[in-house]
C-alpha cells in the first residue's frame, strides 16, 4: 500500500477515489512512566516513556487506516494527515486519515 502525504504519487496515475478513510487510538498514560517523565521534566531532556507512546499510537493508527483502505481495495492513500487532540487529562487520541484510491502505472 503506498502512503503519502501528497496530492499525487509519482509515475502513477489515480483513476478511481474510493472515499476517505481513517484510523485512530487512544492512549493513556501510565502513571508509573508519569512519574518518570516527571523527573526527566527536572533534568531536561527527551522524554522517550511519551515518544514511545506516541510512536505506538501513530503506528496503530496508520495499521487501521491501511486496513480500512484495503477493504475498499485500495492500492494507495493520498492526501494523509495527522491530528491529536486531548480526551482527558490522562488521554489523548490520534486520528490519521486521507483519501484511498486506485491508481495505474503512467504509459511512458
Amino acid at each position: 500500500m503506498i502512503t503519502t502525504t501528497s496530492e499525487n504519487i509519482p509515475n502513477k496515475e489515480i483513476i478511481e477515489i474510493l472515499g476517505v478513510v481513517q484510523g485512530s487510538t487512544v492512549r493513556a498514560k501510565h502513571i508509573g512512566k508519569d512519574i518518570l517523565a516527571g523527573f526527566q521534566n527536572l533534568i531536561g531532556g527527551e522524554v522517550k516513556q511519551y515518544t514511545n507512546l506516541l510512536n505506538d499510537a501513530r503506528t496503530q493508527a496508520m495499521e487501521r487506516m491501511i486496513e480500512e483502505a484495503e477493504l475498499l481495495n485500495a492500492d494507495a492513500v493520498v492526501n494523509i494527515r495527522i491530528v491529536t487532540s486531548m480526551v482527558s487529562q490522562m488521554a489523548s487520541e490520534i486520528l490519521i486519515y486521507g483519501t484511498a484510491v486506485t491508481t495505474k502505472e503512467l504509459d511512458h
